[in-house]
């Protein structure tokens, strides 16, 4: 297989098209959105054929990409798999743990492959920094740092962020969900990426902006959480849209310290410092030297915005998969996985605490170009 249909054509459909022009014989069988405008703009845009209903578009042999709202995640992936269709759903999953693990046994029982956005832990960074850590570059791992701060979100002209094909950055969805439920899976898919599932989650997460001019009700706007994985290292992920920007990693081992600061960029710079004594003082080396694969890993997409990711490195993951007949690299388990983390996350509050996760998933096989 190596068709794809559209479910949702908003702000992020844009990023994956432009992604796609990057990427060789993937073919879109079909677009579909509730509203005909918006369809009408994007099928014109990009040329892609549109679909007259819903009905018409899962009719399709094609790999659905959920692209609609984050609250009709559920409900639209659940009638697509009804109609045997795999899916690859942006994030999050589901707005529910129970919601997923629906979506998850439902998936099982046809069959079928159910996969979640984000799809960075394909990228070019992440598996550059999990070959490290498999390799021993920084001796062992004995805690990681990550931070997805975004700057004070609700002051930045985002009014004025349109998508190419003219759809407008959507705000009340972003602050109604969340920041976490948004964006702390750029880090999670990494780090579950190479070290599998996570134990417990210890968190805390707060509404600290109330009013976001959107209308409410808003989600937390800052989480901070400590993850113990069954076999990693201590972790600590923060999440905001109000610190200032910080997308770094750092994963710190016993020769030293390994580190990216471009959560969003595919081709960002991994590096080690290594750890060194001067007249008594304990540093990280002031000139870390670059860490890279020996070949060449996968196509890139320019800077857009924010963001110089390849959102079809995903889809065509999948679309991989289901040829090879062999479960997805993001697919069920991983999914799941990752959105009882995040919900964990998200849902903390004041008093949230420890919870142990009781769902689990592997660490991931690395890309091809990555072993």
């Amino acid at each position: 297989m190596n068709r794809i249909c559209l479910l949702g054509c908003g702000f992020v459909a844009d990023l994956y098209m432009r992604s796609l022009q990057a990427m060789d014989g993937i073919e879109v069988a079909g677009v579909w959105d509730i509203n005909p405008a918006r369809l009408a703009a994007f099928c014109a845009h990009w040329g892609v054929p549109a679909k007259a209903s819903f009905d018409a578009l899962v009719e399709e042999d094609a790999l659905v990409l959920n692209l609609t709202n984050p609250s009709s995640h559920f409900e639209t992936t659940r009638l697509c798999l009804l109609a045997g269709r795999h899916v690859y759903s942006e994030k999050p999953l589901a707005m529910t743990v129970t919601e997923a693990k629906t979506l998850h046994q439902m998936a099982a029982q046809e069959g079928l492959i159910l996969a979640s956005a984000p799809c960075s832990a394909l990228g070019e960074a992440a598996q550059t920094m999990g070959h490290a850590i498999r390799s021993g570059v920084a001796g062992a791992p004995r805690a990681i740092y990550a931070e997805l701060d975004d700057g004070f979100v609700p002051q930045a002209a985002y009014d004025k962020w349109i998508s190419e094909s003219g759809a407008a950055w959507p705000a009340e969805d972003e602050f109604r969900v969340g920041c976490t439920l948004e964006h702390a899976g750029y880090y999670l898919g990494w780090l579950i990426s190479w070290f599998g599932a996570v134990r417990t989650v210890v968190a805390a997460s707060a509404e600290t902006i109330p009013d976001k001019g959107t209308g409410g009700p808003y989600a937390p706007d800052l989480a901070v959480a400590t993850l113990f994985f069954e076999h990693g290292p201590t972790t600590r992920l923060t999440c905001s849209i109000v610190a200032p920007h910080d997308h770094s990693i750092r994963v710190i081992g016993d020769k030293g310290v390994l580190r990216c600061d471009a959560a969003w960029d595919n081709a960002a710079k991994v590096r080690f410092a290594r750890r060194m004594t001067i007249r008594r003082r304990l540093l990280e080396s002031p000139l870390p030297r670059r860490i890279r694969l020996s070949g060449p890993t996968h196509p890139k997409v320019k800077r857009w915005g924010a963001a110089a990711m390849n959102f079809m490195l995903g889809p065509a993951e999948v679309l991989d998969a289901i040829r090879a007949g062999r479960p997805s690299r993001l697919g069920n388990d991983f999914a799941l996985h990752m959105t009882e983390v995040t919900l964990a996350m998200q849902n903390a509050g004041e008093t949230g605490g420890a919870q142990r996760m009781t769902t689990r998933c592997d660490a991931m096989e690395p890309m091809p170009w990555a072993r």
